[in-house]
C-alpha cells in the first residue's frame, strides 16, 4: 500500500477543522499511521519549501505556517496519493470544487487548509523530513476486507 503525508495547516487548526478533515480521510477508508502535532521550525519549512525559498512571498508562507502548531499525519491506502490529491482540490481555493477539502474550506491560494504529497516518490521523501521510523505504525485494520477487493490488498 501506498503512503502519503498530509500537513493540516494553521488556519484548519484556528478554524477548529482537524476533526473534519479527519474525517473525511477515515470515511473515505485510508489509514491513520502516523500523526502529531509540531510546530514546524525554520529549518524544517525551509527544507520543505525549498522550491519557493527564493521567492518575495517565501517569508510571508514561512511566518503563516508558524502561527499555530500544524497537524501531521501519514495516511496509507490504496493510490493514496491520487486519492488525497483529489479530496483536497486544487490549490487555488476558489477554484476548488465543492466537496473537496479546499473547495469547502478555502478562499484562498495559500490558506489552503492542507498539504498534501503530490507523488509516492516526494511523499517517502516527506514523510521522512517530518516522521522517524518509529512513528509509523503498521496494524491491521478490522474494516480492510469491506473496503479492498482481495486483490487489492496487496
Amino acid at each position: 500500500m501506498e503512503q502519503t503525508l498530509v500537513i493540516i495547516k494553521p488556519d484548519a487548526v484556528n478554524r477548529g477543522l482537524i476533526g473534519e478533515v479527519i474525517h473525511r480521510f477515515e470515511r473515505k477508508g485510508l489509514k491513520i499511521i502516523a500523526m502529531k502535532i509540531e510546530h514546524l521550525t525554520d529549518a524544517k519549512l525551509e527544507e520543505h519549501y525549498a522550491h519557493l525559498t527564493d521567492k518575495p512571498f517565501f517569508p510571508s508562507i514561512k511566518e503563516f505556517m508558524q502561527r499555530t502548531p500544524s497537524v501531521l499525519l501519514v495516511l496509507e491506502g490504496r493510490k493514496v496519493v491520487d486519492v488525497v490529491r483529489s479530496m483536497a482540490g486544487v490549490t487555488e481555493g476558489t477554484e476548488a470544487l465543492p466537496g473537496t477539502i479546499r473547495g469547502d474550506f478555502s478562499l484562498s491560494i495559500q490558506n489552503t487548509i492542507i498539504h498534501a504529497s503530490d507523488s509516492i516518490e516526494t511523499a517517502k521523501k516527506e514523510i521522512k523530513r517530518f516522521f522517524d521510523e518509529n512513528e509509523l505504525h503498521d496494524y491491521q485494520k478490522v474494516d480492510t476486507e469491506m473496503i479492498y477487493s482481495e486483490n487489492e490488498k496487496k
